[in-house]
């Protein structure tokens, strides 16, 4: 089996129970994700199978989130699932107000990642140190931030605000919340998360453990074409000759019966191609390598038999 599978990631669930399950259902121990969803958060967990798992490193990162931030409240790991340190009887905010600090967010800012997180600190996980009551110094990171909007205010029993997020690569939503509870002087944390973007994979398309189980028992079920996914880089096709050529390692001259999709002037470190055979056969992805002033198209994942 040789492709993706979006799946819809269930609550209570890990990345690492997520692939788990799906070793045994689809009977292969070849399969990664794009991306570490917290155990409480659902939605969107892209799943590598096969040699797709090389490719996981060339899928476009932004993603996109649901979330609902409870102002009044404070946790030890910016969400529910932490220990109560603060919490309000009373909070008194306008829309106004909430928007304007939402959108002191956006853009490319610096964040500080929540203590209970996968990051490694001198060779250890902040989780792991955390438990034990270990003090970390945790070092800002900038992240980037495109858009936040702010859906609606729920002010029946919590202070709730739901909106959704567009933002790239190791944004914490957890910080977000906690940063934004800080801001309005209230406190935040984390009450509920859905991925619904990621790698190009949108939660309306996205398969629940059910709904995959019962495609592969219908045998029904295909994985994701791993081109699909990789729409945002340059393609090329190589003749047959050449194809033969790549496949085997060796490095393939631009200019010699190659088509490409985009106008490719000039050399560029780590400029890399999705490279077709002749029949539109996916082949896998290559670099652009210059070896005497000439570009030529050096193998970097090659997943063709």
């Amino acid at each position: 089996m040789f492709g993706f599978i979006n799946l819809n990631k269930p609550a209570g669930f890990t990345s690492h129970d997520c692939i788990a399950k799906l070793r045994k259902l689809l009977n292969t121990k070849r399969i990664g994700h794009g991306g570490t969803l917290d155990p409480a958060a659902t939605g969107v967990l892209p799943i590598a199978v096969g040699k797709a798992t090389r490719l996981l490193q060339f899928l476009p990162t932004p993603k996109a989130y649901r979330a609902i931030i409870r102002l009044g409240v404070a946790t030890t790991t910016d969400d529910l699932e932490g220990e109560i340190i603060k919490q309000l009887e009373r909070v008194d905010l306008t829309r106004t107000q909430v928007a304007e600090a939402l959108n002191s967010f956006v853009g490319t800012i610096e964040q500080v990642p929540p203590i209970y997180s996968a990051i490694k600190k001198d060779g250890r996980k902040l989780y792991d140190l955390a438990r034990q009551g270990k003090q970390v110094e945790i070092e800002p990171r900038k992240v980037t931030i495109s858009e936040i909007k702010l859906l609606k205010i729920d002010r029946e029993h919590f202070f709730d605000v739901e909106v959704e997020i567009s933002c790239g690569p190791g944004t914490y939503i957890r910080a977000i919340a906690r940063d934004l509870g800080e801001k309005l002087g209230v406190g935040g944390t984390l009450a509920n998360l859905v991925r619904t973007e990621s790698c190009q994979l949108s939660l309306e398309n996205s398969l629940t453990f059910a709904e995959l189980e019962e495609d592969l028992k219908q045998q029904t079920f295909k994985p994701i074409d791993p081109s699909s996914l990789l729409g945002h880089l340059d393609t090329v096709t190589l003749s047959e000759d050449d194809s033969q050529k790549w496949c085997q390692g060796q490095l393939v001259d631009l200019s010699q019966g190659i088509h490409h999709s985009r106008e490719i002037s000039a050399f560029s470190p780590e400029h890399y191609l999705v490279t077709y055979g002749i029949d539109r056969t996916f082949l896998g992805v290559s670099i652009l390598y210059e070896r005497l002033e000439v570009l030529k198209l050096k193998p970097k994942i090659v997943v063709a038999q």
